[in-house]
């Protein structure tokens, strides 16, 4: 991570009650984003996108992704191997459905992104494998470092 990505990470923070985030979105958006539903796979509007951009928090507009680090990971939703700053996200134990997983929210607005698994490709292994739901391509502006990145 860069001196200068590093400067662009603030503890803005979007706080908004559950009343407000199910008015400000789309019913799907506000299931995944909020109560941390799945879309179904290989059915995102980002799953084979090769669009270039950054891609932010689909409830605030947190700079999440760059496009550089999207991957096809053949697993049926948008998969990136790092996020623009690691400050960018939260990960949180998920106990779920059975299992132990690590769960990937926006720090800026504690929305749900999808979940981080060990399985992705050089330089980091990682794979975040995200909800298009809970993203917005920003191909107008590439630069990570725009105003909204925490």
């Amino acid at each position: 991570m860069s001196d200068d990505k590093e400067a662009t990470v603030t503890a803005h923070q979007v706080v908004r009650t559950e009343e407000e985030w199910r008015k400000e979105l789309p019913a799907e958006r506000y299931a995944i984003l909020r109560n941390a539903a799945t879309e179904p796979p290989f059915t995102g509007s980002y799953t084979y996108s090769k669009e270039t951009g950054i891609y932010r928090c689909g409830a605030c507009g947190n700079a999440l992704f760059d496009s550089s680090t999207k991957y096809d990971s053949g697993s049926g939703w948008p998969s990136f191997y790092q996020p623009t700053v690691a400050e960018a996200v939260e990960l949180v134990e998920d106990r779920s459905h059975g299992m132990i997983r690590t769960e990937v929210r926006c720090r800026r607005c504690g929305s749900h992104l999808g979940h981080l698994f060990d399985d992705g490709p050089e330089p980091t292994g990682q794979r975040y494998c995200m909800n298009s739901l809970a993203l917005d391509l920003d191909s107008a502006d590439p630069s990570p470092d725009a105003e909204n990145a925490i």
